[in-house]
Formats: structure tokens, sequence, C-alpha cells
């Protein structure tokens, strides 16, 4: 038999059941806040720009794209990571999201446990390429003659502890050769420096350096995957080079909080989705750089899982520390 006291103690639960069910039946009813944890200008930006207006459309409610920068964007991932869980508070980021946790200690939040990894947008290599004033024309050229003066030749990233940085790290071991490593603090201070010949040896994702890579200042040696891009077709993959062991893939990745009801994840990954499938959006997203190959919720989560373990194991051995 049940006791008044059992009854009562269920009451707040049993009340609350019918709006619960009834939010996620009407879900979106108020605006929708998507954010950015880089400054305006980046890849992920552009990204959440363009599927904007499509996902306004579908969902019927205003959505909003916040940035919000800091820290290799686990500031703003923070905040979407102590959001409520009503599906009104949304995240894209890049690549950082999975060498954080190896990087920043103490972001006060758990990457994989205090997120939603909804959707993998797509992947794309980092381009290692030489400054058109320099005399390197091939990969070899740039091992021969850092190893005939170790430590005088430099490459730049977007910043220490980028992927980037952590590729390069990777390749000079297998390599047997070694460069100057100069950080830059993002990557339109990168694609600057780059344009203006700072340094010899630029590196990042096509969507950062791909204009001058087109102009001709840049002169692209090599990519990061394992295999070609078909982005870029005619650049060989560093595995072609002799470099084995390296598949280094900057990503693109759509999450919200953990604990996000069923109904609302997939209300949101079916109106991404249609946005990717619209194909003048989709050519605009390929081409910003990205190899898009949407991935669900349990791909993405496989994904990053492997790409934490890869790039902390990086972190830790070569002793890399953040700006």
């Amino acid at each position: 038999m049940i006791s008044k006291r059992t009854i009562l103690a269920a009451m707040p639960a049993l009340l609350a059941a019918p709006h619960i069910a009834s939010a996620q039946g009407t879900w979106p009813t108020g605006s929708i806040r998507i954010v950015v944890p880089f400054p305006p200008g980046g890849s992920t930006d552009a990204l959440a720009r363009l599927l904007q207006p499509y996902l306004q459309a579908d969902l019927g409610v205003p959505i909003i794209v916040e940035n919000r920068g800091g820290a290799s964007g686990s500031l703003g991932t923070a905040q979407v990571a102590r959001a409520a869980p009503d599906g009104n508070t949304w995240l894209i980021v890049f690549d950082t999201h999975a060498v954080n946790p190896a990087l920043i200690p103490n972001m006060g939040f758990d990457t994989e446990r205090d997120l939603t990894s909804l959707l993998l947008f797509g992947t794309a290599p980092m381009v290692l390429t030489a400054h058109r004033t320099r005399p390197y024309r091939s990969f070899a050229d740039v091992v021969t003659a850092a190893k005939a003066r170790p430590d005088t030749i430099t490459y730049g990233t977007i910043g220490n502890g980028s992927l980037a940085h952590l590729t390069m790290e990777l390749i000079q071991r297998a390599g047997g050769f070694k460069l100057v490593h100069v950080p830059y603090r993002g990557g339109g201070p990168l694609a600057v420096a780059a344009a203006a010949g700072e340094v010899d040896l630029p590196i990042a994702t096509r969507p950062a350096i791909g204009v001058h890579i087109d102009a001709g200042t840049l002169v692209p040696l090599a990519q990061t995957g394992a295999t070609r891009s078909p982005n870029i077709p005619d650049v060989p993959s560093m595995t072609e080079l002799g470099i084995t062991g390296v598949d280094s893939r900057a990503f693109w990745g759509f999450l919200g909080p953990a604990r996000l009801p069923d109904a609302i994840k997939a209300r949101m990954e079916a109106a991404v989705r249609k946005a990717l499938d619209v194909p003048e959006l989709r050519q605009r997203i390929i081409g910003l750089g990205i190899d898009l190959n949407p991935q669900g919720e349990a791909a993405f989560i496989q994904f990053l899982s492997a790409q934490i373990a890869t790039w902390g194991r990086v972190v830790r051995e070569n002793n890399i520390r953040p700006d």
C-alpha cells in the first residue's frame, strides 16, 4: 500500500512531468543561441553564420550567434557546458576542443562528460607551406635544409599547443630534423604574418591561409592527413613523403550541454543536416576548406575520444604548455 508520505514526496515530479513533456514536444519556443568560442572572423564563426539563416527558417525562432573567445575556445565552451539542457544553447568547436583537456587542466568542465557531441561537420588537414621568397619548393627541400642548419628555419602556427604545433612536433620527430616554432595568437595574426613573409613555413588549415595559397604568396608543400584532401588534391600527404604515423586533421563540430532530451537532439540534428543538404550552403562550406562529411553523435563521440587521447599524449611527451 502506498503511503500518504510517498505520494506527497512524488508530487513535484508528477506535476513537472507534463510540463517537461510539453516543453520537449513544442521545442523550440524561444530564441536559440549558438556560441562560437572564438573571436569573429575565423572558420567556426563563418560556419555558424552560414548555418544561421537556414536553422532560423527551419526551426521558426531567432538564431543568435554569440562570440565568446578566450583560452583556446575553452571559456565559451565552459559556458555551454554549464547551460541548462533545454535546447536553447549550442556550440560550434574547432580542433582545439580535443587538445584543451591536456593543455588546460583546470577548464571547469569535462569535455566528454559535460557536453553532448551532436554532429561532426567534417575535417581538414593542415597545409605546410613556404613563403614564395624562400627557396623551398618541396618538403624534401625543407628536410635537407633543416638537417644542414638545425634550429634556423622557422615555422608559424596559430598558437602554442595548437594542432599545427603538435603536428609539427610529430613530423620533426619522424623526419629527424629540427625547426623553430613561432606561435601567433590566432588564425588572423598568422595569416597576416604568413602573407608578409615573417616566417619561413606557415602551417594551418586551408580555411586560415587558403587565400594566400591561391594568390601564389604561399607555396603548398605537404598536407598532414593520412590521405589527400579533395580540397587540395595536388598536394601530397605526409605519408606519401615518407613521414609515417601522422594523420592530423582539424575538425568542426556541433555540440550542446549534456543530458539533452532525445527529442531535442533529434530535432536539432535534423535541422542541421537539412541545411547541409542545400547545395548552395554545402558548396560555401566546402569553399571554406572543410571536407564536409557529417557524422552523428555516436561517430562524433568515438572520433573525439580518439583525438583527445592522441593529442594528449603528444602534449605530455613534448612537455608543451599553453602561451
